[in-house]
């Protein structure tokens, strides 16, 4: 049986194309659908899936960074992208010949792309020379205008309130609802989601390194990797180590 991931950060797009997939392709097997691309990379990691279909823009990793931590992870899986992304894209798409579905996703288009990916898995090749040159083509692109990220937060010490410089903090954890900020003067607690401080923290510095983990790179000190692949932060201004998911490590080559 063939087995999928979906990665789509709208609850009712995510419902919407899981619905449709089982119209199109009854045979098909959804193993995960995740709400974001941390999710999705280490739901592809665990399971190796024939085939993934990654929203393009979530919050945190985006598809096209789960697309290219692949190679390392699972480098069998077929992507579709899908996306509400602009011509200069879909004209990118088109010449490399990968697959991709506009936002809202039409059963006619998936039917015709399921039997692609029928035939792509028949073969049983994954083009992963046109995936890489689509993935630098993209990077190129001018990216979409995003709100200027977080600058300064306040977060919760015992009794008192704190107000924390972004630049400042050395990671994010998650806690249930909440999020802990750890600086070099100690941790916090800020009553946002990290999901939602996703959106708003810069990519450029902040880095998801576990799915309930963001790490301030220009913090960092080092990074190692054990046998089993996994991987061990040691930070500038905190004694602790932080873990890296053996799937998080491919993206650090990028970095």
């Amino acid at each position: 049986m063939t087995e999928c991931v979906i990665a789509e950060d709208e609850q009712l797009l995510r419902d919407e194309l899981v619905q449709l997939l089982a119209a199109a392709w009854p045979e098909l097997r959804i193993v995960a659908a995740c709400d974001d691309g941390a999710g999705a990379l280490e739901a592809i990691a665990r399971y190796l899936p024939q085939v993934a279909f990654l929203d393009i823009r979530m919050p945190g990793l985006s598809g096209l960074e789960v697309a290219g931590a692949l190679a390392e992870v699972s480098p069998a899986t077929q992507v579709v992208f899908v996306t509400a992304y602009d011509q200069y894209a879909i004209d990118a798409f088109e010449r490399g010949a990968l697959d991709y579905l506009l936002k809202p996703v039409v059963p006619a288009r998936l039917a015709a792309t399921v039997r692609r990916l029928k035939a792509r898995l028949a073969s049983g090749v994954a083009d992963a020379g046109a995936l890489a040159a689509l993935l630098r083509q993209l990077g190129q692109a001018a990216p979409p205008p995003r709100a200027e990220p977080l600058v300064w937060l306040t977060a919760s010490a015992g009794a008192d309130t704190r107000l924390i410089m972004v630049e400042d903090v050395a990671y994010f954890q998650a806690d249930s609802k909440y999020t802990v900020v750890m600086t070099a003067q100690g941790e916090a607690l800020l009553r946002k989601p990290l999901r939602e401080l996703l959106e708003v923290l810069d990519p450029a510095v902040f880095r998801q390194i576990h799915r309930s983990t963001i790490v301030n790179v220009k913090a960092i000190a080092s990074v190692a990797r054990d046998d089993s692949g996994r991987g061990v932060l040691r930070l500038r201004t905190r004694p602790e180590t932080l873990a890296v998911s053996q799937p998080f490590m491919a993206l650090f080559r990028a970095m």
